[in-house]
């Protein structure tokens, strides 16, 4: 009986970005690699923005009899020495196999999968250097939060990725605060990817969930990648035959840990959604927290705003998103219960109450330079509703924003919520 002959070539995975989050999402990579040598290459390279750092005293790496422990060093040779990166993501062991590399270019070069972890600010001119660096057939996956929103319309930052590369980007999203995965504390995520149809050996498999496609992407052409309604820029290259094929199979092997549960699905502006709208949700929740009103009006205002995030999706991009991203999924409702239960947007929302100050003020205060997303994307979110007349259609993202710039008092959420 004849057998299928295994793949020629394997992937190549490059990490860009190496902060907290992105050194966790390197290390779980890593840790695949090396267990899937059949589908993947095991060294796993990771950008980073080079810098000096001196290690700290409280590390197990500091050494007072050693003088290059008390002087500045350059990050990428303390990583690679240690495996650890002291100043991002301290007191956690890192696979040997991840190589950390202040060359984007040479981080890049013949990798297949490029995982992009880093600030939003930073994406359009580091994709300006990866152009011409990068293999024109590479995949990507975003774990860049949110999208951006303007007046004239809403972008996904892993198309923003695509269009510049030219290459087809997918995104990750979930509740995972980045310290606790990094310890291997159990935690789920969710991986959009809607595989290319130059890439697909078969159809994605149909079925009423969104843990599986709603397209046969065998009948489509390459339009169906038009998941905030623009058509796409670029003319993608397909993957060659000889490597394995790039589909939620591969991405969940490559992401997938007994610690780090992955859930496939196709909706990647859906997930996007999830990820800047719960921001905004949260900041409410703070809201009713520092007012003392207890749990049930916390749940309250989570119930809304989930229905508000679901109205969002559907209402601009109907034609790719689905309920159940945001209902079932890690990067819908799980992602919203941890962040109106301790993120930053929640937490800073819930002392500005308590101490009779602004957010923003707060922001000054404790996050030490650091910028609330959801304070920008309720703005921003705003100004696309009124810009459309339909900032009634969503009450409580127009709380939110009342309240934050125009005065309004946040005792009066549920007379300003109460139509929903």
């Amino acid at each position: 009986m004849a057998t299928l002959a295994p793949h020629e070539k394997r992937h190549k995975v490059t990490v860009v970005g190496s902060g907290n989050w992105g050194t966790t999402i390197a290390k779980i990579v890593a840790e695949n690699t090396t267990a899937h040598p059949d589908l993947f290459n095991s060294k796993v390279q990771m950008w980073v923005y080079e810098e000096d750092v001196t290690i700290p005293e409280s590390s197990k790496h500091y050494n007072t009899s050693v003088e290059e422990s008390q002087k500045p060093q350059k990050l990428t040779e303390l990583i690679n020495q240690f495996h650890e990166n002291v100043k991002y993501l301290p007191d956690v062991p890192l696979p040997r196999n991840l190589i950390a590399n202040p060359s984007l270019q040479d981080a890049v070069k013949d990798s297949t999968i490029l995982v992009f972890n880093l600030p939003h600010q930073f994406i359009s001119g580091l994709c300006d250097q990866m152009k011409g660096h990068i293999v024109p057939y590479a995949r990507g996956i975003s774990c860049i939060k949110g999208v951006s929103v303007s007046n004239s319309g809403v972008s996904l930052f892993s198309e923003s990725i695509g269009e510049k590369l030219g290459i087809y980007v997918g995104a990750l999203s979930g509740a995972n605060i980045a310290s606790e995965v990094a310890q291997e504390k159990f935690s789920e995520t969710t991986i959009a990817y809607d595989p290319p149809p130059m890439d697909s050996r078969n159809p994605t498999p149909k079925g009423p969930t969104p843990q599986s496609s709603q397209l046969d992407l065998t009948k489509m052409s390459d339009d169906i990648h038009k998941s905030s309604g623009k058509s796409p820029k670029t003319k993608l290259q397909a993957l060659p035959s000889d490597f394995p094929p790039l589909d939620h199979t591969t991405l969940r092997t490559l992401f997938h840990r007994p610690y780090f549960h992955v859930r496939l699905v196709s909706d990647v502006a859906g997930v996007s959604l999830s990820g800047a709208l719960k921001n905004i949700v949260a900041i409410a929740a703070g809201f009713v927290s520092g007012l003392g009103w207890g749990d049930n009006a916390k749940a309250a205002i989570m119930r809304v705003g989930l229905l508000e995030m679901v109205k969002f999706g559907k209402m601009f991009f109907e034609d790719s998103v689905h309920t159940g991203t945001f209902t079932e999924e890690s990067a819908g409702v799980a992602d919203l219960i941890t962040s109106c239960s301790g993120g930053r947007n929640f937490r800073c929302a819930r002392m500005s109450i308590e101490r009779s100050m602004s957010i923003g003020e707060v922001e000054k205060q404790e996050l030490n330079g650091q910028m609330l997303q959801g304070t920008s994307t309720a703005v921003e979110v705003y100004s696309f509703l009124s810009e459309r007349n339909l900032e009634r259609e969503f009450p409580l993202f127009t709380a939110v924003y009342l309240i934050l710039k125009k005065g309004a008092k946040p005792e009066d959420i549920p007379l300003m919520i109460q139509s929903l």
